[in-house]
């Protein structure tokens, strides 16, 4: 059984009379990259930062490698690694000057200090930049920068705040993989909007809503148990003009949509279910009775777009 690097037990946090985290549990394991979502105003930052030792909780526990957070603050605090949205970075600095500034507020000294400092410019890609100052530098290489300076002390827990914002598609690809490597060996909170990225990096995912978990589990298992309804798309060689009504005998289907036919040779097909019951092996048996032969069957999977869209989407009044 993996470590627990932190567990939050039903948190909640109140500004007067209005309650911004209610009752809200979770736990990340070393080893693991878990994906914390929610839309603006849903608490993720709220929660952030009083794991993090900013804020203080209205109720709850929080455990950082085993340690309470209100009983041992100083030290859970050496723990955590934090890279907050807004970079924390002083632009006059060269990228070696600021991860030592940095590394000697963490309290390191001597050799200890110059191996991290190398060790950080390697693992993170800067070594090039080691003389550059930070005002120069581009936002995937602040972002590299402020992950360097999260990780300098060697933290458990190592929480990332919107992590990709403001990176072209290649700078994406290279933090992704750099987080997915981090995540072999630390335990990561990666709080994002892009939900593709989240999807790609992380081991489990939690959604919260108004302060209240919405769901958790591997990005499969969360779009698995929010799925009501299954979409296909098949391609036929035929033109039987009868398709709808053969396919219509499966209990499961509610329409059946001609999306092209040509030249007699063959149809395509939109086919919607009214369950979310895998029917691909039926669709196949209808196609084979009737000697049609499928060139293509894709099933469309509910995304964790879709997923998030459907479990803090507002009704408008």
């Amino acid at each position: 059984m993996k470590e627990c690097m932190l567990e939050v037990s039903n948190l909640y946090k109140n500004y007067g009379n209005v309650a911004a985290v209610k009752d809200l549990s979770f736990s990340v394991s070393k080893g693991e990259v878990f994906g914390f979502l929610g839309p603006n105003g849903a608490g993720k930052t709220t929660t952030m930062k009083i794991i993090t030792g900013f804020l203080p909780m209205s109720q709850g526990r929080v455990k950082v490698a085993g340690m309470d957070i209100m009983e041992q603050d100083l030290k859970s605090r050496k723990k955590i690694g934090y890279l907050p949205e807004t970079t924390p970075l002083y632009t006059d600095m060269f990228v070696e000057e600021y991860l030592t500034f940095i590394a000697k507020l963490r309290g390191l000294r001597g050799e200890n200090l110059k191996k991290r400092i190398k060790k950080m410019l390697e693992v993170c890609g800067l070594e090039e930049m080691r003389k550059r100052p930070v005002g120069y530098l581009s936002k995937g290489y602040r972002q590299r920068t402020g992950l360097a300076q999260a990780m300098i002390h060697e933290p458990e827990l190592l929480i990332l705040d919107e992590p990709m914002s403001g990176l072209d598609p290649n700078q994406i690809v290279e933090i992704r993989q750099l987080i997915k490597e981090i995540g072999k060996e630390k335990a990561v909170v990666y709080c994002s909007h892009i939900l593709s990225e989240v999807a790609a990096t992380c081991n489990r995912v939690l959604i919260i809503n108004d302060g209240e978990t919405a769901a958790v589990g591997s990005p499969d298992e969360v779009a698995a148990k929010t799925q009501e309804r299954i979409s296909y798309e098949v391609t036929l060689k035929t033109t039987d003009k009868n398709i709808e009504e053969k396919f219509k005998q499966i209990q499961q289907i509610q329409e059946v949509t001609i999306l092209a036919q040509s030249d007699g040779e063959k149809t395509e097909l939109k086919i919607e279910t009214n369950s979310s019951q895998e029917i691909g092996e039926d669709i196949f048996d209808v196609a084979v009775k009737n000697n049609w032969k499928i060139t293509m069957l894709t099933h469309k999977k509910v995304t964790l777009e879709d997923v998030f869209s459907k479990l803090t989407k507002k009704d408008v009044k």
